[in-house]
Formats: structure tokens, C-alpha cells, sequence
């Protein structure tokens, strides 16, 4: 997979769930997410234990809670639609401060916040404890399809590269005394963007060219594999059957 590539996401330490394997750490919260989505609405109970969950694995991780909450504003997008769930919704109504707000829109609002806050939670734990190089080894040993892991391999490598194309862009155009005010700059600012495309679109053809020179048959070797004890699994599934018994419960109560 190359040589480590850090990410703002990352955040470098020692602890229990640092050291677990990958493909642990995947699966884990896999089935947590699907988990937290199985739970019915109305055990508004069970979604606070969830919290409680993720906050005790934050803590076990060392991930300070303002680093998780800035890291989790990736989320506000879901917030305002479903701010707006209760006032667009049809059916029963119900009188709140004095505004009509639908009570299929409250539940539904209600739904997107608790279930998508806890699945951005435990996917910013997953990203601050574990690297990208790590992420697609633990792919690549859940047997997701090679081309996926390649593709986002390649992603993550020339992210970079395509920032710092759209830095030289944006130096070059101010240096001409572009200043993006108005509608009118947006003929500039697209034309920009189709250049940035087409040098996107020549840079992979050079690295595909290059790549084939050096012998690609279309899949990356394998060079580390990645191991993961019973003892490890174990650790790494206790978060989702702690919110699987719990979920049990919201369902029986």
C-alpha cells in the first residue's frame, strides 16, 4: 500500500484501541451503525446509552471531547434538513411555542439527529484511532472488492496533489488580480474548474502509463498482512453486542 499517509482526522496515540487490529476496528463499527439504525425511535433511552458507549471508547482512545465535537460539525448539513422535518411534514399536528409542527415530522427529525450523530461519532473514532494506510489494509483483509480498495488508495494519495493544483490556480489567478465578489467571477472560477479537471484527467494517464510500464496487471500486491487475535475481536466487538443487547431491549420494552 506505499508508505503511511497521515490524515487532520488522525489523531496519533498509544491506546488500547489504537493498537487494534484494522479489520477489527471496520467491523466493529459496521455493526454498531447497523445496530444503532435497527433501534426503533421511540427508546429515546437506548440512544443516550449509546452515547454512553462511544464516550466510554473515546475515553478508553484518549480523544478529547472538543477534537471529537469539531471533527463531527461534517454533520450540520443533516441538522438543518431535519430541523426543517417537522415544518414540511404532513399529517397530525401539535402546537410547540406556539408553532404548528408536524408530529411525524418530530419523530422523523428526531430519527435522522439520534441515529446519524451516533454513526458520525463512532466513524470520527474510527478515523482519529486509526490511519488511512490502515483503513485500506483492514479493507483489503475484509475481502472488499480489490478495485474499491484500489480506487480509494489512489484517492487518498493524490488528494494532495489535486489541493495543491487548485493552490497554485487560485495563487495564479489572485496574482492577476482576480477577486471572487460576484456572479460575474463564476465564468472564471468555472472555466478553473474544467482546467483543474483536465490536468486531474492527464495526471492519471501519465500514472496509469507509468504504472503498466512497471508491470500492473490491475491489482496492488499485498505487502503487509494484517492479523487480528480472538482476544483482539473480542475487544473490538464489545462496543456493537453491548448496543445489540441494548437494542433487544428497546425492542421487548
Amino acid at each position: 500500500m506505499g508508505a503511511g499517509h497521515a490524515h487532520r482526522l488522525y489523531r496519533h496515540g498509544h491506546s488500547p484501541v489504537h493498537r487494534l487490529p484494522p479489520h477489527c476496528k471496520l467491523a466493529a463499527v459496521l455493526c454498531f451503525v447497523v445496530v444503532v439504525v435497527s433501534t426503533p425511535r421511540e427508546a429515546m433511552w437506548a440512544f443516550a446509552l449509546y452515547a454512553v458507549l462511544l464516550g466510554a471508547v473515546a475515553g478508553v482512545a484518549r480523544i478529547p471531547a472538543g477534537f471529537l465535537l469539531k471533527r463531527m460539525l461534517i454533520e450540520v448539513p443533516f441538522v438543518a434538513f431535519a430541523v426543517l422535518m417537522p415544518f414540511v411534514a404532513q399529517g397530525e399536528r401539535v402546537e410547540v411555542m406556539g408553532v404548528s409542527l408536524s408530529v411525524s415530522g418530530l419523530w422523523g427529525a428526531w430519527n435522522v439527529l439520534a441515529k446519524g450523530t451516533l454513526g458520525v461519532a463512532a466513524s470520527v473514532i474510527l478515523a482519529s484511532t486509526t490511519e488511512l494506510r490502515e483503513l485500506l489494509l483492514g479493507l483489503q483483509r475484509l475481502k472488499l472488492p480489490p478495485l474499491l480498495v484500489q480506487i480509494a488508495s489512489f484517492m487518498i494519495r493524490y488528494g494532495d496533489v489535486i489541493t495543491d493544483e487548485m493552490r497554485r490556480m487560485r495563487i495564479a489567478r489572485e496574482s492577476r488580480g482576480f477577486d471572487s465578489r460576484g456572479i460575474r467571477q463564476w465564468g472564471v472560477l468555472g472555466k478553473s474548474a474544467g482546467a483543474l479537471f483536465i490536468r486531474s484527467y492527464e495526471r492519471g494517464e501519465r500514472v496509469h502509463l507509468a504504472m503498466m510500464s512497471r508491470g500492473y496487471a490491475g491489482s496492488m500486491p499485498v505487502i503487509d498482512e494484517v492479523t487480528a487475535s480472538r482476544a483482539q475481536w473480542a475487544r473490538a466487538l464489545a462496543l456493537p453486542l453491548s448496543a445489540l443487547a441494548v437494542c433487544l431491549l428497546g425492542w421487548t420494552l
